[in-house]
């Protein structure tokens, strides 16, 4: 009999507790013993494992988080933490581990898969910045809050007749912001893709304004080249019309995930049983590209680059004029 161990790792995302729900049900179905490791990587090497059934996944799936909690590991970068990890592994006797997280934590299975131990990634991460698949677990909840934060904004920003300025997570992606903007009305949307020109986005809202728009809306991404508190500063400065800065930071992560969320995660997390069935010794990632549920070999699926979309950031310009 295999057995095999699950984690989360890094930030949170809403759809993490349907992944692991698969992971077990599938898992012993298959016929194998599933545990659970908390806290990631760091609760591998302090050696939190315990055996998970049916009944410890059960009335899971609607809720955000993840019940094995999840956490950064410096510790599991280092070479005593590391090597502490493996061994605590070797000592429950892992045959495999399917790992639930983003780019650092597929760092982290590459680097197990390396020292013996395979691995299969799934993409948890709200941030939708993995080359291989085409969306991540997480991404959709966290565009729909934000999409209804921005709602809630408008409502308030038109009778103000003022510019807000949403900041969104996205340090190295844009997506978030990208498609909450599109979605959502925003005459702006600032990525860490692309360089950002204030002068013009202040000449927008002042042309905007002469033409009676009686609010302006800009989505910021954190890791976009201008911070949004001073982006804010300077439009009042320069427009005269109030800026207000409103920051949803760890919202975003959070809430029950969508049926969108719910079925990536259950067809990734049926997906990696299916895999370990077969294979008991490559590692992949598992991720949705062209609506089919696909497995990648680690190493290449962690050398894919994910283009951005710029196409939509210029349909969002040519909407809000």
């Amino acid at each position: 009999m295999r057995k095999i161990g699950v984690l989360t790792s890094g930030g949170d995302a809403p759809g993490m507790n349907a992944a692991i729900r698969a992971v077990v049900r599938c898992g012993i179905e298959a016929g194998f013993q599933v545990y659970g490791i908390k806290r990631g990587y760091e609760g591998l090497i302090d050696g939190e494992i315990e055996e998970l059934h049916r009944g410890s996944v059960g009335d899971i799936m609607q809720r955000g988080g993840t019940i094995l909690k999840t956490a950064r590991s410096k510790r599991f970068m280092e070479e005593v933490g590391f090597n502490r990890a493996v061994a605590m592994a070797e000592a429950f006797s892992l045959d495999a581990i399917v790992v639930i997280g983003g780019d650092g934590s597929m760092h982290g299975a590459v680097a197990l898969s390396e020292a013996g131990i395979q691995t299969i990634c799934l993409p948890g991460t709200i941030d939708n910045d993995l080359g291989y698949t085409d969306w991540t677990i997480g991404f959709d909840t966290a565009v729909n809050t934000v999409l209804e934060a921005i709602t809630k904004v408008r409502d308030t920003s038109s009778s103000h007749e003022r510019t807000t300025i949403i900041e969104v997570m996205g340090r190295s992606c844009g997506d978030i912001g990208l498609y909450a903007g599109l979605s959502g009305g925003a005459e702006r949307v600032l990525v860490p893709e692309l360089p950002v020109d204030i002068k013009e986005i202040c000449k927008k809202i002042a042309m905007d304004s002469s033409k009676g728009k009686a609010h302006s809306l800009i989505i910021v991404c954190e890791g976009a080249a201008v911070k949004s508190a001073d982006l804010a500063e300077e439009v009042t400065r320069v427009t005269g019309r109030e800026a207000r800065l409103v920051v949803l930071s760890y919202l975003q992560r959070g809430g029950s995930p969508t049926f969108k969320d719910r079925i990536l995660a259950t067809e990734c997390g049926a997906k990696a049983i299916d895999i370990l069935k077969i294979n008991e010794s490559e590692s992949f990632a598992v991720g949705q590209l062209c609506e089919k549920i696909e497995a990648i070999p680690l190493k290449t699926a962690m050398s894919m680059k994910r283009e951005f979309d710029e196409e939509k950031l210029e349909l969002i310009d040519i909407l809000s004029k």
